[in-house]
């Protein structure tokens, strides 16, 4: 298991440095941004398949968690904090380099909060309240916990779009880039930023996350407490008679994937400079739940594989207005006639074979 694990991993490594060579042979970079934002689409996708594939709990509100860490991280960077801050607070932020100097675009002074403190600080704040929510809402179970996820997510998207602080209709725009690292030496600055020159650094930086992700979950679904989780998808009962904390499971995958999409809504908000509520939209979250759906609740790699490659081509445009319809139409069609997701259901066990992170 170990090594076919690896092998899938240095695989995934591969095919983007093959896609990134592609490009640059067919004189098509322009593909690298698109790629990088699915890359980071992907990384909630992932995240959702674990709870929905392998927990068994479905949630419709996960467009608000990326909302969450992506406004959190534009508001904190783009704001000025001053009025809201106690002056000896802000003297004590600022010592230990966690705020950030400039000027507006009137040039009057301007206090910000460094990109990582509002990125981990966006995540944090979303994993606090998937715990909070967590511990009531999954308690339900079938469409009545989809209504409560789905009540959450319509909640988050009427406060943003309702809030000035978060730019109301109009969102947040200008949102500085994320410089991860300083320039060393004959090295540049590593920045996650939407910019033309930092182009094919922003992709590997993107993959190289949805690939660590990717390993994370694949290592829990292989341990012990992966193991739990798929006694709970199949039986709840069955698992809390062998002792198992099914709530206390239900509430950490849960939190987890509320990770995952924040983290990914934070760093793609960044890369793309900005975000606005269509983000946190109803439909942001049903197509993830078609995207997981599609690709096969119980195989991580085929919710990868299909979850990166749709959202692709409905960046580039390839639907067009009938986007929402084509994921609507793809959700209906695989619970009719394929449940296990497209790729199971095309290539049966031989693809399962060589693909670990599989419901057994």
């Amino acid at each position: 298991m170990k090594t076919r694990k690896l092998l899938s991993l240095t695989a995934l490594a591969l095919l983007t440095a093959g896609l990134h060579l592609f490009t640059v042979l067919s004189g098509t970079q322009f593909y690298l941004t698109q790629l990088t934002m699915a890359a980071y689409y992907g990384l909630v996708v992932i995240g959702l398949g674990v709870m929905m594939g392998y927990a068994g709990q479905i949630s419709i509100g996960h467009a608000g968690f990326f909302a969450i860490g992506g406004y959190l991280s534009a508001a904190l960077t783009t704001n000025d904090l001053t009025p809201f801050l106690a002056p000896g607070l802000i003297r004590w932020l600022d010592r230990v380099g966690l705020l950030v100097h400039g000027q507006d675009i009137f040039g009057d002074p301007l206090m910000t909060v460094s990109p990582w403190a509002a990125c981990l600080s966006a995540v944090t704040v979303t994993a606090l309240i998937a715990l909070l929510i967590g511990g009531p809402v999954l308690k339900l179970r079938g469409h009545y916990l989809a209504m409560a996820t789905l009540g959450f997510g319509i909640i988050v998207y009427r406060i943003f779009l309702a809030s000035p602080f978060f730019g109301e209709a109009d969102g947040i725009s200008e949102v500085p880039g994320f410089q991860l690292l300083p320039a060393t030496g004959l090295l540049g600055p590593v920045i996650i930023s939407g910019d033309a020159a930092h182009r094919v650094l922003n992709y590997y930086l993107a993959w190289g996350v949805l690939l660590l992700g990717m390993a994370l979950l694949l290592n829990l679904i292989d341990s012990r407490a992966g193991r739990a989780l798929r006694s709970l998808h199949s039986s709840e009962e069955a698992a809390e008679a062998f002792g198992i904390d099914t709530a206390r499971c239900k509430v950490q995958v849960f939190v987890l994937s509320a990770i995952y999409a924040a983290l990914a809504g934070s760093l793609l908000t960044h890369f793309n400079g900005g975000i606005g509520p269509g983000e946190a939209s109803v439909m942001k979250s049903v197509r993830y739940v078609a995207l997981v759906a599609v690709g096969g609740m119980t195989s991580l790699w085929g919710t990868l594989v299909m979850g990166v490659g749709l959202t692709f081509l409905s960046l580039r445009g390839v639907f067009g207005s009938y986007d929402d319809v084509v994921f609507g139409v793809i959700l209906i069609a695989v619970m009719l006639f394929a449940p296990e997701g497209v790729l199971r259901g095309l290539f049966g066990r031989a693809l399962q074979r060589f693909l670990p992170g599989r419901q057994t």
